[in-house]
């Protein structure tokens, strides 16, 4: 029976080989917003991995919206020029077709690298003013964020979509939002960190209500055509957060806004929202997704071996799965699961005789 995984799936007008997607995964290798040659190495060689989709990390759409010192940005023409020299990078030697996340940090900006503590920068090491719905910091020792204005929601907004436009240029193949892990769109979502009353919090409309407004605005100016989706959490993991029933809810209304697919994830509203270690833990939360929104959705979080992967997709569970840190260990994961569920995915030619076909090494390779 032909693998499941290993089947076409089709984004708007884009058509993606497989079912498997490289997570984006955070760099912190930036040079004040803008891409290097560490990232023309890094995706390039992700872009020959054999998945079907390669997202790159979480872009933020304002300078002072960056996680870290290093993250990247498309938020400047110099981001811009150095980005698009990355895509052609990957476009020329790779396979893989391109997303990008763009996001904004909110109250997790202006932190270390996850090498440097993973705290909040100190006054030594140049920090910068964060926002976020509520003037509650993120956790013990971190900055305290500047409550939004309605003028700093329109200016993010604004952000946002002039980032959008900025990717279309660049010639990505889909464009998604980062409503997850604490960052700035989740925590409008989240009652753990929107304390606001007025009609932007309160009640899981209000919290919705600026998030709906950068979906509706981004989607102005993302082409139907353009897969266009967001990677939202599928619960806070802490008692009084969100729950699976309204990644459900927000499923939804995305979906409604003009969403082609979400990505579920979950957990890092609060340091103590923590994900359990369970092999595909957020599995049931994007079936439920799947199955009562009736969108696209890809399964994230423990996923790492081929006939696990095969089985979440050929039971429905999810419509793709997307995995970071397994191609990490090893870049070519999907060549290895080609071979294990007798499917196939491109090489790179210089590659080819690699293959199980031409390299008896391949069945010996334990």
């Amino acid at each position: 029976m032909p693998s499941a995984l290993f089947s076409p799936i089709k984004l708007a007008d884009l058509t993606l080989p497989n079912r498997i997607v490289v997570s984006p995964m955070c760099q912190y290798s930036a040079d004040d917003g803008v891409g290097n040659d560490w990232h023309m190495t890094h995706l390039g060689m992700l872009s020959n991995s054999g998945a079907g989709l390669l997202v790159i990390e979480a872009t933020h759409v304002e300078r002072r919206g960056r996680i870290t010192h290093g993250c990247l940005g498309l938020y400047s023409d110099d981001c811009e020029a150095a980005l698009a020299r990355i895509v052609d990078h990957c476009r020329r030697i790779g396979n893989a077709k391109l997303g990008v996340q763009l996001a904004h940090a909110g109250r997790k900006a202006s932190s270390q690298r996850p090498w440097e503590g993973a705290k909040a920068l100190t006054d030594a090491e140049d920090p910068w003013p964060t926002i976020g719905p509520s003037a509650v910091p993120f956790g013990p020792g971190w900055h305290t964020p500047r409550a939004m204005t309605e003028d700093d929601m329109a200016r993010v907004t604004a952000s946002f979509t002039d980032s959008a436009k900025r990717a279309l240029r660049i010639g990505f193949d889909a464009i998604e939002l980062h409503f997850a892990h604490g960052y700035l769109l989740h925590s409008f979502l989240s009652p753990l960190s929107n304390k606001r009353n007025d009609a932007y919090g309160g009640s899981f409309e209000g919290r919705m209500k600026f998030p709906l407004e950068v979906v509706r605005s981004v989607r102005t100016a993302v082409p139907r055509s353009v897969p266009f989706g967001a990677r939202i959490t599928g619960t806070d993991w802490v008692e009084g957060g969100l729950t699976v029933d309204d990644a459900v809810a927000a499923g939804k209304v995305l979906k409604a806004a003009g969403l082609d697919y979400l990505d579920i994830s979950s957990a890092n509203i609060t340091p103590e929202s923590r994900w359990p270690n369970d092999a595909g833990f957020n599995v049931p939360a994007a079936e439920r997704v799947r199955r009562e929104c009736g969108i696209a959705v890809r399964a994230v979080g423990m996923i790492a071996g081929a006939k696990q992967a095969e089985e979440i997709v050929a039971s429905g569970k999810a419509d793709m799965v997307a995995m970071a840190r397994a191609f990490l260990d090893d870049p070519h994961w999907a060549w290895r699961a080609a071979q294990e569920l007798d499917a196939d995915v491109p090489r790179p030619k210089q590659y080819a005789r690699a293959a199980p076909k031409l390299w008896p090494g391949a069945a010996l390779r334990g």
